[in-house]
């Protein structure tokens, strides 16, 4: 590993990446291998943002590996609440733990946390900036299931501008050779321009922008569904406006390939239709499943390489 935690997806080569794929699937094939691999390791949760998925799937890692678990859910119950600073709880929780994920609405706050700590810090989600451990699951599903992760068109469709899950996966996928893209979004929801020139433009990596699923549909590989994010919006007038662009059915279904995939980072709120979920496509629960494998594997990475 290049660095003592994980905070951006771009840290890791796609090496790096592809070895801790293969360390997640043999804990899928010989789980009772590494049931105490962190045998007295503790591993800090520090959620200062609401999850469910990414929080349950961390602490289920931990334990899986035969470590335990501290920390928080809801900032409000800790010293947040009184003040204390991003660095100053980081500092804290090192003296308690081994190892921290943090998840935190603001860019750059588990930056902050590892500058100021020799634990290794995990980024859990960071506003709408990054969230590398979903893009590492998101990377281990698609290869799981289509077997390899070239040659690939890769639709992404819904809320492209603040959706960090969108921003990772197209930065981590960029690096595999035959990738092309597809955007799907409202213009105001369009992929930023940010990654748009520093991503996909600097590596001259093809992709065309939609407003409709329907006419590309037939042509992927991938479709990563996202939902318009009510939490990033200064506006609700806006937010209801945008939150039904794309509403994904059976009906739409109809016109993919039989071996496409359908991803979503979750939580779902209207955007597939529950009637999708049987659908043998329908990937995004499996894809839930993997997180946990992919997680104890970086975990592992990160243990090892701070006690190097």
């Amino acid at each position: 590993m290049k660095t003592r935690g994980l905070i951006d997806i771009a840290e890791l080569s796609t090496a790096e990446i592809d070895a801790m794929m293969d360390v997640a699937q043999d804990i899928v094939d010989h789980p009772e291998n590494y049931s105490e691999k962190c045998k007295g390791k503790k591993l800090a949760t520090l959620f200062y943002e609401a999850s469910t998925r990414t929080r349950l799937s961390f602490e289920s890692a931990m334990l899986d590996l035969g470590g335990s678990v501290i920390g928080f859910s809801d900032a409000q119950s800790s010293s947040v609440s009184k003040g204390e600073s991003v660095a100053d709880t980081a500092r804290t929780i090192e003296c308690f733990a081994d190892i921290a994920a943090m998840r935190h609405p603001k860019e750059g706050a588990p930056l902050v946390a590892q500058m100021h700590v020799d634990i290794p810090i995990i980024n859990a989600g960071d506003g709408g900036h990054n969230h590398p451990t979903q893009t590492l699951t998101d990377l281990f599903t698609i290869r799981r299931e289509i077997g390899h992760l070239d040659n690939l068109v890769i639709g992404c469709c819904g809320d492209l501008k603040f959706g960090r899950t969108v921003h990772s996966l197209v930065t981590a996928m960029s690096r595999y050779p035959g990738v092309r893209f597809v955007f799907v979004s409202p213009e105001e929801l369009r992929i930023p321009e940010h990654v748009r020139s520093e991503v996909l433009d600097a590596h001259n990596i093809p992709y065309v922008e939609t407003t409709s699923l329907e006419d590309v549909m037939p042509e992927l590989d991938i479709l990563y569904m996202t939902r318009v994010q009510r939490e990033r919006f200064f506006n609700e007038a806006d937010y209801l406006r945008l939150r039904d662009s794309y509403i994904l059915t059976p009906e739409k279904l109809k016109m993919a390939k039989s071996d496409m995939r359908v991803l979503h980072p979750l939580p779902r709120v209207n955007e597939i239709s529950v009637a999708v979920d049987d659908d043998p496509r329908a990937a995004y629960f499996r894809q839930v499943r993997n997180g946990k494998f992919i997680r104890m594997a970086l975990i592992l990475k990160l243990l090892a390489a701070n006690n190097a």
